[in-house]
């Protein structure tokens, strides 16, 4: 669905005072600089500076990543992914036509009016979840215009497929980066609780048979954000953690 990256004439987002942008080329990798740069702070010893934004600069795919530094152990400290997930479809609820649905494939797919636009990724020091990562790095996905023939895919869309041709990579990123502190004040104050109801309410497939990422009925969330899968007469969890990918 995409091409070659596209640059022209983006201009440059302003992030709030607790980020800080760290732009790339179009044919960048946000999530892998990100993990890259955490790393090699932290191999210094000096902890790894949390609130970098890592971001490729191109128009038609929305690339970026973010670090943290947690200070909880793992198994809760992966929840920061809904902040992020939360943060994006508040985001383009304030800048899209208000006909367009955000919603989310458990635990790591993004998408709009039903049809797939992008997903999410994250990575950590560590995947013990009862251990203190010295880092978390969550990436986003999000594809903003087609550069082919759109109705060979119909499972999948783009923004612009969906009325959002107006919104700009910075714009978008701009308004992200907002949202997503947001949800990441409350989840520090106040726990996960108030992202997992706002997550529940935006996650597809709760109360039925689903076969990704495993067969059986989803049946709902713990409080860690897990999958609570009925298989039979066997009810299992999938944690949240079985995002991390290998640095």
């Amino acid at each position: 669905m995409i091409s070659t990256p596209q640059t022209t004439g983006l201009l440059q987002p302003e992030f709030p005072p607790l980020l800080k942008g760290m732009p790339l080329g179009g044919a960048g990798n946000p999530f892998a600089a990100a993990i890259k740069a955490a790393e090699d702070e932290a191999s210094l010893g000096d902890g790894v500076t949390p609130g970098l934004v890592h971001y490729a600069q191109r128009d038609d795919l929305l690339r970026a990543a973010v670090t943290f530094a947690p200070e909880v152990p793992l198994a809760r400290a992966i929840g920061v992914l809904w902040a992020v997930q939360l943060g994006f479809a508040d985001a383009l609820g304030a800048l899209a036509p208000p006909e367009v649905a955000v919603q989310f494939d458990w635990p790591d797919g993004l998408r709009l009016n039903g049809a797939r636009c992008g997903g999410f990724r994250a990575c950590a020091s560590t995947h013990d979840p009862a251990e203190e990562p010295d880092w978390l790095v969550i990436g986003l996905e999000v594809a903003l215009r087609s550069q082919g023939d759109g109705g060979a895919t119909p499972d999948q869309t783009t923004l612009s497929d969906e009325g959002c041709a107006e919104i700009t990579p910075p714009d978008l990123l701009e308004s992200w980066s907002r949202h997503m502190l947001v949800w990441v004040h409350s989840y520090l104050h106040e726990g996960l609780a108030p992202l997992h109801q706002s997550y529940r309410g935006k996650v597809i497939g709760i109360g039925t048979d689903i076969t990704a990422p495993a067969s059986g009925t989803f049946t709902g969330l713990d409080e860690c954000g897990g999958m609570i899968l009925k298989q039979g007469e066997t009810t299992r969890t999938l944690p949240l953690t079985q995002i991390l990918e290998q640095a």
